[in-house]
């Protein structure tokens, strides 16, 4: 078995700026991934211009420019909380549907070469989650040149918000004159749920008058509509609950079909029929050392699991971490142990949240004319001894020594 990418070294060093990718790189796995459920033998992949050209059983190593035991996708992080800066999200208001991550990205921060480093090749990046309703998410490349047109992959792909404590925290309610924007509402729970059910009525009556357009009441009656996907941060129970019932609220009143996504559902294992009836998808967050997370969620093994069976789409997320035991490979490992099949454990973290995402006609799967974002390891995926040895991102290989192409 081949257990080291040739031409890569094994300590995966820190990725440099990379060059221009080749005009043509072949790339030999004894095993591809080239989908869930889907293996090539002996593939030999070959690259041009940045994308999958072909993908060939059968082949030969000799003259393969790269060699590994197993090939993926690129992994994809729909949940990549580079940066936890309150900058990332305006907080004069509650309510910011308008607003846009893309103009606050530092992409020369570290998380993106740490994640790169780990084999996660496209993420989405969205707001910290301190408004009820944070604003636009945009789905990204982790490597290449550090400007937003090079990495940008879709832009507005989703509106982000929050349920929970977090949008309220800090805030209190203004007994004389306010000395700082945090003198306001909410302040519980049940204000944040009322700041949502609001901002929704508003842009739905307002449409309906005909009214001018205001910021982000564009914004929010294309998430009503389900054009655009709605990314709604929930990790106990109880948040999840409310994610779930405004949008069928919503539908109720005649006011649109909500596309849902309940991040950080450390709880959805407690209710999934709740999920399946509301066709909610789910991100799960990294598995906790002691079971508790954020808001006192608790989230056991099987979490994914238990989720799987009862069919609810499924991603996992690494929440950019990036220490031992921290990566977006070994939450996948930890959901295999927890009983979540290979395939499934592989679609949570390239094909599903590619297609959440709307980005799965470029990354997720290893097939012609997709982005050629691979992962090269020296076994198979998600078991405790494999680990990634090389990176490939659109044709050009940013991690390794001093091949770099």
């Amino acid at each position: 078995m081949i257990a080291a990418v040739t031409l890569l070294t094994l300590s995966l060093p820190a990725a440099v700026a990379p060059a221009a990718g080749a005009d043509k790189l072949v790339v030999f796995a004894e095993r591809a991934f080239t989908a869930p459920g889907e293996v090539v033998e002996d593939a030999l992949i070959t690259i041009e211009g940045g994308k999958i050209a072909s993908v060939k059983g059968g082949g030969r190593a000799s003259g393969a420019d790269l060699k590994a035991a197993c090939v993926t996708a690129g992994l994809v992080d729909m949940s990549f909380r580079y940066s936890t800066n309150p900058n990332t999200v305006e907080q004069s208001s509650e309510v910011t549907a308008h607003a846009r991550i893309s103009s606050s990205l530092d992409l020369h921060a570290r998380g993106w070469e740490r994640a790169l480093r780990q084999g996660i090749t496209t993420v989405a990046a969205f707001p910290v989650d301190r408004n009820v309703i944070g604003g636009m998410g945009a789905v990204l490349k982790t490597g290449g040149e550090a400007t937003l047109d090079a990495r940008l992959v879709r832009g507005d792909a989703f509106l982000r918000g929050a349920m929970g404590s977090l949008p309220s925290s800090g805030n209190r309610p203004s007994g004389s004159r306010p000395a700082n924007f945090y003198a306001r509402r909410p302040t519980t729970r049940m204000g944040v749920e009322w700041e949502w059910r609001k901002a929704f009525y508003d842009a739905w009556q307002e449409t309906q008058r005909e009214e001018d357009d205001r910021p982000g009441r564009k914004e929010l009656m294309s998430a009503l509509s389900g054009e655009t996907p709605v990314f709604i941060q929930a990790w106990a129970t109880q948040d999840i609950r409310t994610a779930v019932f405004l949008a069928e609220e919503m539908a109720a009143e005649g006011m649109g079909t909500m596309r849902l996504v309940i991040d950080a559902a450390a709880e959805a294992w407690r209710e999934p029929a709740l999920l399946v009836r509301s066709k909610a998808a789910v991100c799960l967050p990294p598995l906790p050392a002691a079971g508790r997370t954020t808001d006192g969620a608790f989230m056991s093994m099987d979490t994914a699991a238990k989720l799987h069976e009862e069919g609810v789409p499924l991603a996992l997320s690494a929440h950019s971490g990036y220490g031992s035991g921290e990566t977006l490979a070994e939450q996948a490992t930890y959901a295999r142990r927890g009983g979540l099949p290979f395939d499934a454990a592989l679609a949570a973290v390239t094909t599903v949240p590619a297609t959440l995402m709307g980005v799965s006609d470029r990354v997720g799967t290893i097939a012609k004319g997709r982005d050629a974002d691979l992962v090269l390891w020296n076994g198979t995926p998600f078991e405790f001894t494999t680990r990634p040895v090389g990176v490939v991102l659109e044709g050009a290989t940013l991690v390794g020594g001093d091949t770099d192409r």
